[in-house]
């Protein structure tokens, strides 16, 4: 047990620090090195550093950068254009003042299951929550609860064909698509919607009884509305829709229609289609969608270049934020300590190989505070493993890929999350205030989610 020592205090030290505000790209390999030396392993540091470290933080960004950087253009392009703006003041009108909360929720969700990024929406649909909720006396400390439920749970990792990359993180190791079990993940979904608004509703009700308002918040980002300057709701739908329906039509008969035989020769890594055929569906369906986007707002562009070129570099800090954790779990696999981690959480149900995964997914996340790198670390040291246990026990790889992601969107949105500490900056507040609601709509509702779509996959199997 004293091999664990270098690996909890590496790991406590990587999530006060990251809460304090320290850089991670910083963080996780100065910590992954004291990780190595408290385990008796000083001579093999320079090794272990451009060997594992490095490996690791590269092979997160071969595979996922073209996601991150299409994701992040894609976001700003509906920034830019007015689109996200146009959803969410559109769906306030349409749902009406009394479903105020749930306005700023599917206005989020809609915005994210289209692929645009947390930080882009949580810019876009603030100063609507918080001209919304000061008019009608709601309490502005539920508006990162709101935005959070929208954002991060069931869009970001239970609904089919989400563009999200904690949906695509599994795919290669599965060998499965976006769409993985679409059944089960529709259900967590719709448990992650109906408990989240069950509990905000609740709050809002409760402080609404107190005769709580708005509360003393005079430094609000007003919404300066300007009709002239943004498309209409179908118009800021149409690239949303588009990414959604060619994603579907890319993965279940574009691309498995083609001729990909030429994958098989060792030039092109003798890789399966199965392995690469999600990512190259979401990549299609961004940039097709993205050109529309482009189009179709001609006129609205005030710099267009200006607008693309901060898409692009706004993709590189997140990327390798989350691939700097991902090279920092790569080191911690190696050392003794893991080993006894690796052995318990494998026999944690040896009849059930879903719930060592989830358990497993969700530490790992909790761990990092990062949905995508907690993910990346267990599927790079436990996927294969998992594959030959669902192969074994008969479990369809689909369930595998669905569970997972599920698993990734429950303790990552601890408090030193970095997605939640920029959520409550935007919203100008602290975690004492808001903290709660997100804990509950981002972390429990989403285990619950979890443990019942292990249930039903038990029970029922993958569909």
């Amino acid at each position: 047990m004293i091999s664990l020592f270098p690996i909890l205090l590496s790991l406590g030290l990587l999530m006060y620090l990251a809460y304090r505000g320290h850089s991670v790209i910083l963080l996780a390999p100065l910590l992954a090195m004291l990780a190595v030396l408290l385990s008796g392993e000083a001579s093999t540091m320079l090794g272990v550093y451009t060997q594992v470290f490095m490996k690791g933080l590269g092979g997160y960004i071969i595979s996922f950068f073209p996601l991150f950087l299409l994701g992040a253009i894609f976001g700003k392009l509906m920034d830019d254009s007015g689109s996200a703006l146009s959803i969410s003041e559109s769906l306030v009108a349409k749902l009406g003042k009394k479903q105020a909360v749930l306005s700023i929720v599917m206005a989020c969700a809609i915005l994210t299951y289209g692929g645009v990024s947390l930080f882009v929406v949580g810019f876009a649909v603030y100063p609507i929550a918080a001209a919304l909720f000061r008019e009608l006396n709601i309490p502005k400390r539920l508006i990162p609860g709101a935005i959070a439920l929208g954002a991060l749970t069931f869009t970001m990792t239970a609904l089919p064909g989400t563009p999200a990359i904690q949906n695509a993180i599994p795919m290669p190791f599965f060998k499965t698509d976006s769409f993985a079990a679409p059944g089960l993940g529709a259900i967590a979904g719709l448990i992650m919607l109906v408990g989240g608004m069950v509990w905000l509703n609740y709050r809002a009700k409760k402080a609404f009884n107190a005769g709580e308002g708005y509360g003393e918040h005079h430094n609000d980002k007003l919404v300066v509305t300007d009709s002239s300057a943004k498309p209409s709701l179908l118009v800021a739908l149409l690239p949303i829709i588009l990414v959604i329906l060619i994603n579907f039509i890319c993965t279940k008969w574009l691309l498995p229609s083609m001729d990909n035989s030429y994958l098989a020769s060792e030039a092109f890594g003798a890789v399966p289609l199965a392995k690469v055929l999600g990512i190259w569906a979401i990549v299609i369906a961004l940039v097709v969608s993205c050109g529309s986007m482009i189009l179709l707002n001609w006129k609205r562009w005030k710099n267009l270049k200006e607008s693309l070129s901060e898409g692009a570099l706004g993709s590189l800090l997140p990327i390798f934020n989350t691939a700097s954790e991902v090279g920092y779990g790569s080191v911690i696999a190696t050392l003794t300590g893991f080993i006894i981690v690796k052995e318990f959480l494998l026999g944690l149900s040896p009849g059930n190989p879903l719930i060592s995964e989830a358990v497993f997914v969700n530490v790992m996340a909790g761990i990092t505070g990062s949905a995508s790198g907690g993910l990346s670390i267990a599927l790079n040291t436990m996927g294969d493993n998992y594959l030959q246990l669902a192969s074994q026990f008969g479990i369809n790889p689909e369930l595998m890929h669905r569970v997972a992601s599920i698993a990734s969107g429950g303790l990552d949105a601890l408090p030193h999350n970095g997605a939640v500490i920029t959520l409550l900056v935007i919203c100008q507040l602290t975690h004492k205030e808001s903290y709660k609601d997100i804990f509950v709509v981002a972390v429990a509702v989403p285990v619950l989610a979890l443990i019942a779509v292990i249930t039903l996959g038990t029970l029922m199997g993958s569909f």
